[in-house]
């Protein structure tokens, strides 16, 4: 079943297209890959699933719980609470927060008290903001930050900011995680424990995962499928070992022809 369903989807700049006529889908538990060469538009489709961008033609559906939603057109937090989720290239954290601010933050989205109780702050209020501490906290320790939860968000490591924000989007509950490059400028070592990390992470919480990563390493080992993307176009689809064996995507990332 399709969780994710993109159909013929287009998005120009002025007189580029950065995306021309891409239709793609992920089906619910699977972990798909997303890749091409720099400038190839993957970054301009995520922006598109996730409200930063509004498509100029074609259609985003989200299925969830047994009910199609339309995502064209709705607002980041409208497509955040029908179950999609992001971390970005460029990380984005409230770095003069807390860590664990950072992720309680994101659970907002589910609590069970309304404004006034926020205001005065009322005995649903407290209730929900201890559950969230505590489930904040889990989540932590999960990426073994528990013990950095009071730390400012801009004093850790670039590889801890890197597992901080993919705790916070967990903390929103997605039934889809995109991940934009969860591996970009990470050495060698901690790229290993992010691939086994996001491995886990799909298991233990039931998650369907759509990646964009220029490591082919990572992307080979843990996709069961890859969508290729170059100059706006989808080049090519299938399996790891079909992907990598493609003639047009040889040349796309080497810029020969191999014909």
């Amino acid at each position: 079943m399709a969780l994710l369903n993109i159909e013929k989807l287009t998005k120009s700049f002025g007189g580029l297209t950065a995306v021309s006529n891409v239709s793609m889908r992920v089906d619910a538990g699977e972990l798909v890959g997303l890749i091409g060469p720099n400038g190839a538009g993957k970054t301009t489709v995520f922006n598109m699933l996730t409200g930063v961008y509004t498509p100029d033609s074609g259609t985003i559906t989200l299925t969830v719980g047994g009910t199609e939603r339309k995502l064209n057109g709705l607002a980041p937090h409208t497509i955040s609470k029908r179950g999609l989720a992001r971390t970005f290239q460029n990380i984005r954290l409230f770095k003069d927060l807390s860590v664990l601010e950072n992720v309680m933050i994101a659970m907002h989205q589910n609590v069970g008290y309304q404004l006034p109780s926020a205001i005065f702050h009322g005995f649903k209020f407290h209730r929900e903001e201890r559950r969230l501490r505590e489930e904040a906290a889990k989540l932590l320790d999960i990426f073994e930050l528990a013990d950095k939860k009071d730390e400012f968000a801009k004093n850790l490591s670039y590889g801890d900011q890197r597992h901080l924000e993919i705790a916070r989007a967990l903390a929103t509950e997605p039934a889809l995680l995109l991940l934009d490059e969860p591996a970009a400028g990470m050495n060698p070592n901690e790229t290993a424990a992010l691939t086994k990390t996001i491995s886990w992470l799909r298991k233990e919480y039931n998650l369907t995962i759509f990646l964009i990563e220029h490591d082919m390493s990572l992307v080979m080992k843990i996709c069961e499928r890859i969508y290729v993307l170059d100059y706006g176009m989808l080049i090519a689809s299938g399996k790891p070992d079909e992907i990598k064996n493609n003639p047009k995507v040889i040349e796309a990332y080497l810029g020969e022809n191999v014909e």
